[in-house]
């Protein structure tokens, strides 16, 4: 399984490859501004990628838009509890630029927004054991991530990575039952800028069903909060109707759809931007 390319382009976090067929501008320098662009879209037209996807603070985001760039989705407050993000793109094929699931997509939405702050007082049953991993799991937990998700844009296969991550600014968090896990779910942390991303949600098939999602949502909240996070944000599958309707009823705010934006589950596929404020 081949996985994108994660570097440093002069002193921003970029990701690239043929898997997304993109450039991911996940963390710019503002010092960078704006030759960063001409290299970007350089490295797209080099590789042949049909899109570049941008996640700037909105002060930052004006370069970009005078490019020919437009905006997808937005986070207000997603900075420091202040600043709002944009999320951006570029295409370089008309074709990237359109999904043909777009009617499936807003049923999804309007199923998810109907759903809005439904969930109440979630319970956590006593043969449920949730909480932050350890290092003896990276193992394990690779082999769930394997079962669920036939190709993912980083490598949450590989136990190296898992714990390279859990070194650095991602907390990982597992649902046991009877020891073993069940279903497992990240928060990845800028601590900088006091905002997380909830991701990497996977349960085992035997143990959907039970709301093991919205159980790990609300630990990974708390936890976040106690940690001074201001905000929390997804970026979830359009196509996937539960967890969409998972970020809803917890009180997520939908932020806009990225167009045909990630290699998840053996393709390429839209996704939607949820935010709540911690």
């Amino acid at each position: 399984m081949s996985f994108d390319k994660t570097e440093i382009l002069r002193n921003s976090l970029i990701q690239h490859g043929k898997s997304s067929d993109r450039v991911y501008l996940m963390k710019l320098a503002e010092q960078d501004l704006p030759d960063i662009i001409g290299d970007i879209e350089e490295l797209a037209k080099k590789n042949g990628y049909t899109k570049i996807f941008v996640k700037v603070p909105m002060k930052l985001g004006v370069d970009f838009l005078s490019r020919g760039y437009v905006t997808e989705a937005t986070v207000p407050d997603f900075y420091d509890g202040s600043e709002k993000a944009v999320f951006l793109a570029k295409y370089f094929d008309e074709r990237r630029s359109n999904d043909p699931n777009v009617k499936v997509i807003a049923q999804n939405l309007k199923l998810a927004k109907e759903k809005a702050g439904t969930a109440k007082n979630i319970v956590i049953e006593p043969e449920l054991d949730i909480g932050r991993t350890t290092d003896q799991d990276f193992d394990e937990m690779a082999e769930v991530y394997k079962t669920v998700f036939a190709t993912y844009p980083f490598p949450i296969h590989d136990p190296a990575y898992l714990k390279e991550t859990a070194e650095s600014h991602v907390q990982y968090y597992a649902v046991r039952v009877d020891g073993k896990i069940a279903a497992l779910a990240s928060s990845e942390m800028d601590v900088k800028g006091k905002n997380s991303e909830m991701t990497d949600f996977a349960t085992l098939p035997e143990f959907r069903k039970k709301g093991l999602a919205k159980k790990l949502l609300t630990t990974m909240e708390k936890d976040m909060q106690e940690q001074g996070l201001k905000m929390a944000y997804t970026i979830a599958r359009a196509m996937s109707p539960g967890m969409n309707i998972t970020f809803s009823q917890l009180g997520y705010e939908f932020g806009g759809t990225l167009v045909n934006n990630t290699a998840i589950c053996g393709q390429i596929e839209s996704m939607n931007v949820w935010y709540k404020k911690l």
